[in-house]
């Protein structure tokens, strides 16, 4: 494509960066990338526990509703590009990618890597300006207008300039929350920064005893100031801090928000969700009956994971060395109610370092969500998580990032047909 005439500053080699950038230079703009760390990419690196969970294939309307953190913001991001846009990109591009449970789309490697080097590669086809461990310091403006960046190395003109530097999470590959200060420095307005997707701390010891053990099938239910609740099924897993995994992860924005608020927050897990209490009470009968001349600490071994046993029988006041016969119908109703209902009290969420993503960031009110353009800054552009923009694990945020960081691009580089 012919040059739009346009130079466009990125400042943030991420996800959104990243696409940004070969955007915008495929659309005919110079680009210049900044990135304060040695390598670009480095969060993407390390995203989908190294796999890079690039998408989902659910239809887009799904991916709005698996965003609690504005994500009627993005209709307009993904109306020009969507899950599909993307995967038609990066498989133009020689990526070769795979659908998994939960319509999670991953490339066919396994290696988030790849994904990493293909945008490494086609920077340098692109022939983007790329500038590491050069940070920027400050966003420079004339008559109301983004007009470049200032860096320790320098100043450097541009006729539009995209923020893209992520939230604040994981910050070993530099994202340290420097958008807020710079979008802030220019006039807008910062949301509070709390992390999602964290694992939870919990106040009971038993946590700690359970470290390492997984649960599957189980559902947590979660709640503050006894109205506010959440609830999810599911896998998780006792860790020595508390609990993580997939069913603490997808209700852990709430839990921060309530926490924030000044609730405390409670809970319960149900280890046989499947069973009503009639049921698990006469499942728990026949196993009495069965393992009558054993003592309870082993006679509940095929419903009960091992190393359960003995926190539930405590939990429900019952000595683990009575036999399973002599056990008392007020007993037993205390110990099905245990495991219906095992007691969790949250005192707070794991550091912001540790989150997959943050929640909080620049306000979207004062974004144009159909250009990405601030309202404040004219030819300045937000994307990705340094926006007040987060989701549900599963794709949705990076496909989140990818569709604003294009939209950004094709904005800023002044292409005004479709992605």
């Amino acid at each position: 494509m012919s040059s739009t005439g346009k130079k466009v500053a990125i400042i943030g080699g991420g996800v959104a960066g990243l696409l940004a950038a070969v955007t915008a230079a495929d659309h005919g703009a110079k680009v210049l990338l900044f990135e304060k760390m040695d390598k670009v990419g480095l969060k993407m690196g390390i995203t989908g526990k190294g796999r890079c969970n690039l998408t989902n294939n659910a239809p887009i309307m799904d991916f709005i509703a698996m965003t609690p953190g504005n994500g009627r913001f993005l209709f307009s991001a993904y109306k020009r590009f969507n899950n599909m846009d993307l995967l038609s990109l990066f498989h133009t591009w020689g990526l070769e990618t795979k659908v998994e449970r939960g319509g999670r789309i991953f490339p066919a490697s396994d290696d988030a890597q790849e994904v990493r080097h293909l945008f490494m590669r086609l920077l340098h086809e692109k022939q983007v300006d790329v500038h590491l461990s050069e940070p920027v310091f400050h966003i420079q403006t004339k008559k109301g207008c983004a007009a470049g960046v200032v860096t320790g190395k320098g100043t450097y003109e541009a006729d539009a300039v995209i923020l893209a530097t992520g939230g604040k999470s994981y910050p070993r590959t530099g994202s340290t929350g420097d958008g807020y200060r710079l979008a802030g420095e220019l006039g807008h307005t910062v949301t509070k920064i709390r992390p999602a997707l964290i694992p939870l701390v919990c106040e009971e010891a038993y946590c700690r005893e359970l470290q390492g053990l997984s649960l599957k099938n189980v559902t947590l239910a979660l709640a503050a100031g006894g109205r506010r609740k959440s609830e999810a099924f599911g896998e998780m897993i006792f860790t020595h801090f508390g609990i993580s995994g997939p069913i603490v992860l997808s209700q852990s924005d709430m839990v921060t928000l309530w926490l924030s608020q000044g609730y405390p927050v409670t809970g319960y897990i149900d280890l046989k969700p499947a069973l009503t209490e009639e049921v698990l009470d006469q499942r728990i009968l026949r196993d009495l009956q069965k393992f009558r001349l054993k003592q309870m600490s082993n006679a509940l071994s095929e419903l009960l994971p091992r190393r359960l046993i003995d926190v539930v029988m405590k939990l429900s006041d019952i000595p683990a060395e009575i036999p399973a016969a002599a056990l008392k119908k007020a007993q037993r109703i205390h110990l099905r109610q245990t495991i219906k209902k095992l007691p969790l009290t949250i005192t707070k969420a794991r550091p912001i370092e540790e989150a997959i993503v943050t929640a909080g960031g620049i306000s979207t009110k004062e974004v144009n969500s159909s250009t990405m353009e601030s309202k404040i800054v004219r030819g300045l552009y937000l994307a990705g998580e340094v926006l007040d923009v987060h989701a549900f694990t599963g794709g949705y945020n990076l496909q989140a990032a990818f569709s604003m960081g294009r939209m950004a691009a094709l904005s800023a580089a002044g292409d005004k047909t479709d992605a």
